[in-house]
């Protein structure tokens, strides 16, 4: 397929999403929740949007390049959009950078940069129990406090690993990443792999110690 971005040329094969013809060809575009080996995009985040000409707004991991296609990633109405998708992450997500394990390679303060978006003072975030972080497993921690729901960790371990410990529970704003009737990962059947924990983004899921990871 021959297309452009933002005036580029660019080749890609039949099929392939914009976002990762896009990443090939040196464009960026920001995500948190894309994975490319999975079958179906999750589109949670709603970071990846970019315009394409005659057709409009769309979010790039989920929509597939097209012969002739003429896709603008800067546009006033993608930036709109982005920004205010990282600004509703933004309000619930608690901003303990200082402290936090991921500090340094945190995919979200990353885009927060890259969007120039700051913490929003005008978006109230709703009341929000305050959970225990899961310290039981003797290599990770899940914190669901700083979960952003963008299901990666899901996805490999279900897609990848095939061990099948972690989903989602419950539903709208109590959504959360929980193990099967939320028993602590240490009674779970994790086999301790720490894909999981590679794949998160921000510090919802981080080892306690980098050294002690397991190659599956």
């Amino acid at each position: 397929m021959d297309f452009s971005i933002d005036g580029k040329k660019v080749k890609a094969k039949k099929g392939e999403k914009i976002l990762w013809a896009a990443l090939d060809a040196g464009i960026e575009i920001p995500h948190l929740c894309a994975i490319r080996e999975a079958e179906n995009a999750w589109g949670a985040c709603r970071l990846c949007f970019v315009e394409i000409e005659g057709r409009g707004v769309v979010t790039s991991c989920t929509e597939p390049v097209g012969e002739g296609m003429m896709v603008h990633t800067d546009t006033e109405r993608v930036q709109r959009l982005r920004k205010r998708a990282m600004e509703l992450i933004l309000a619930d997500h608690p901003m303990e950078c200082k402290t936090c394990p991921k500090r340094g390679d945190c995919e979200l303060l990353k885009w927060m940069k890259f969007l120039k978006v700051k913490v929003p003072k005008n978006l109230r975030p709703f009341p929000k129990e305050r959970l225990e972080p899961d310290e039981s497993h003797p290599l990770f921690v899940l914190d669901p406090n700083k979960c952003i729901l963008c299901g990666k960790c899901i996805w490999v371990c279900k897609e990848k690993i095939r061990a099948d410990v972690l989903d989602f529970a419950y539903r709208g704003y109590n959504m959360r990443i929980s193990t099967f009737l939320g028993k602590p990962i240490a009674q779970s059947p994790c086999i301790g792999c720490g894909e999981c924990v590679k794949v998160c983004p921000v510090g919802a899921l981080y080892f306690k110690d980098k050294e002690e990871i397991k190659e599956v």
